[in-house]
């Protein structure tokens, strides 16, 4: 026992300093357990075999998916676009979208998504976003109570119940908890946000390199681009670009091939295309620059429909297939001196050369007689497949400037937003209807791979991207841990402990004695690693005093979950730290009084809930 409450100490140092990573720590720990023969490499592998490890893998690809479709995006600028400038409204509009929205995806993810909404609508308003980006983060965490997949530790409270042989708690069992939390924060955070979260100094975070958009703005790609429908019986149909040579016949670019249709039950779906050897069909839309009497002059040859488009507006521009990179030419590179038809990026890597930068001046028009200098900067379009291959070329002909798959990660695929919220609404209902025989972990993984099939992820390689594989590490290697606690008589000692200095006080003092152990814990080691440890200590010490766990878990769990008095217990405190220019000693101010407050509800309402 000494031994393992000796690695569980080291462990807690470990991870309150940060030094190490916290995954690390974790194996580390378990390994040291196995080492000291308390456990069995096979009970060290357990936790990854764990359907909670499956179940948090499954939902931050179904999270994926949400955020990658932009449907959390639309959800809250809708909702929270309802405010208008009413500060009180907006407060709590912003308070009650996040917890919604963090009932269903991990709060981290949830915060991340929201905070630029929040900035922007916050400078609309006219108001400090230093007033709404804390709540935020708290409002992220409080949703996760309203749902059994909203966090961690409540699926770890409910697989400890029912290895305890307790009835598994459903979906919704949590739902009053978290309304109850969400209730409480609103009504602290009102007074405690406008006393103390004042206008303050924050930090902009600078990108790598340019995004999409500044890039299409820069090249003035968009001014005189010219929109074109490929009519039914239209002579070029059937036929490539490469067979067409519009551009040596009508001194017209053919700058994106855009086909659009349906995928069933009328999903829309969506195609780019940006190459020569691809085959127009009727319906497909073209875009198309080269100025207005050539562009009309291939319309009317080519059997095209010319659309009309709004003063001033031109068409937008889309990057679900199709992307851009800049890449500057190597004084080495052989490409220096040949003209860009010369160097034929459309046969070699399958990209268009939009543009040139050569130092002050941008090169737009007849770029196929343009010959190419060191130290250019040539703007490619095409597929993101090749454009990411140019990073894997020769670094002595070019370097690519920016980061375009985190561009291409960034850019959402808002025509697969319906299938997204298909796919989460159908998981929602599996797991919350009873008679639906497919267990929440089945549920879920059916999800995440459903995300992948529809494309709502990009791909597999997309899906592994949308994990947070050091949270998944952290996990499944500290449940072990609650094993060597169980079998050295750790948990036991401890929670005989807690109860004798409790236990003749009644079940409530010991449930405020959990809550408040648990609250304490929180302060230097993750909420899931705290719900893993408490979890076990609180079953035995309900038992001890013979009332049900139910409650006792419970409060272990949201103890977890609502640490809100410092920026480092919870990843969403942390991200909103900068960018709200807050100081540690602001979460004390408010972040403690709220903690406080809602930890005298819980203990209250706990037992009055689901009973002693």
């Amino acid at each position: 026992m000494l031994i393992t409450l000796l690695v569980l100490a080291a462990a807690a140092a470990l991870f309150v300093s940060g030094r190490i990573r916290s995954d690390l720590v974790a194996v580390c720990a378990t390994l040291a357990l196995v080492l000291a023969g308390i456990l069995t490499p096979e009970e060290a592998l357990a936790g990854f075999a764990n359907p909670i490890v499956a179940m948090m893998l499954g939902l931050f690809v179904v999270g994926g998916g949400i955020f990658g479709t932009g449907l959390a995006k639309k959800l809250g600028t809708g909702i929270l676009g309802l405010a208008g400038n009413n500060e009180t409204r907006l407060f709590v509009l912003l308070m009650l979208t996040t917890s919604f929205v963090g009932a269903f995806v991990s709060n981290t993810g949830t915060v991340a998504l929201m905070l630029p909404i929040v900035v922007s609508l916050a400078r609309g308003a006219n108001l400090s976003s230093a007033r709404l980006l804390m709540p935020l983060a708290f409002a992220g965490s409080m949703g996760g109570m309203l749902t059994l997949i909203g966090t961690p530790p409540n699926l770890i409270a409910r697989d400890a119940l029912v290895a305890a042989g307790y009835e598994p708690l459903k979906f919704f069992s949590f739902t009053p908890i978290g309304l109850l939390c969400v209730g409480v924060g609103i009504l602290v955070l009102i007074p405690l946000t406008r006393r103390f979260l004042k206008e303050r100094q924050t930090t902009e975070h600078s990108r790598k390199g340019k995004s999409l958009q500044q890039l299409s703005d820069e090249y003035k790609l968009t001014q005189g681009l010219a929109q074109a429908l490929v009519k039914e019986g239209s002579p070029v149909a059937g036929q490539t670009l490469k067979q067409l040579d519009i551009h040596g016949r009508f001194g017209v670019t053919v700058f994106e091939i855009r086909r659009s249709g349906s995928q069933g039950m009328s999903i829309r779906k969506v195609e780019q295309f940006a190459l020569a050897d691809v085959a127009l069909q009727a319906g497909d839309l073209l875009l198309l620059s080269g100025g207005t009497e050539r562009v009309a002059m291939l319309a009317e040859q080519c059997g095209l429909e010319l659309l009309s488009q709004e003063m001033g507006k031109s068409p937008k521009l889309n990057f679900y297939d199709v992307g851009m990179a800049e890449i500057l030419l190597m004084p080495s590179s052989s490409l220096v001196g040949q003209t860009v038809e010369e160097a034929d990026f459309r046969t070699l890597y399958g990209l268009n050369v939009l543009g040139i930068k050569r130092h002050d001046m941008y090169l737009l028009e007849d770029l196929k007689r343009q010959p190419m200098q060191a130290s250019d900067i040539v703007l490619v379009q095409g597929q993101w497949e090749h454009i990411a291959r140019l990073n894997k070329l020769d670094g002595q002909e070019w370097v690519v400037i920016g980061q375009p798959q985190e561009q291409a990660a960034k850019v959402t695929l808002d025509y697969k937003a319906p299938i997204a919220a298909l796919i989460m609404v159908l998981m929602v209902l599996t797991m919350a209807i009873d008679v639906i025989p497919i267990a929440p972990v089945t549920a879920v993984m059916l999800a995440a791979v459903a995300m992948i099939f529809t494309g709502c992820v990009r791909g597999v390689e997309g899906a592994y991207k949308t994990i947070n594989w050091e949270s998944i590490m952290l996990f499944g290697a500290m449940l072990p841990m609650s094993t060597a606690l169980e079998k050295t008589g750790a948990s036991a000692w401890l929670s005989t402990a807690l109860v004798q200095s409790v236990g003749d006080w009644g079940p409530y003092a010991l449930l405020a004695a959990i809550y408040v152990a648990t609250s304490l814990l929180t302060f230097f080691i993750s909420n899931t690693v705290t719900a893993v440890l408490m979890t076990p200590i609180a079953l035995s010490a309900a038992h001890g005093v013979g009332v049900s766990a139910v409650p006792m878990i419970l409060a272990v769990t949201v103890a977890a979950s609502m640490c809100f008095a410092s920026p480092f217990s919870t990843p969403p405190n942390a991200l909103v730290m900068s960018a709200g220019g807050y100081k540690p000693i602001d979460y004390l101010r408010v972040g403690l009084p709220l903690q406080v407050a809602i930890g005298a509800v819980m203990v209250l309402a706990l037992p009055l809930i689901y009973g002693f």
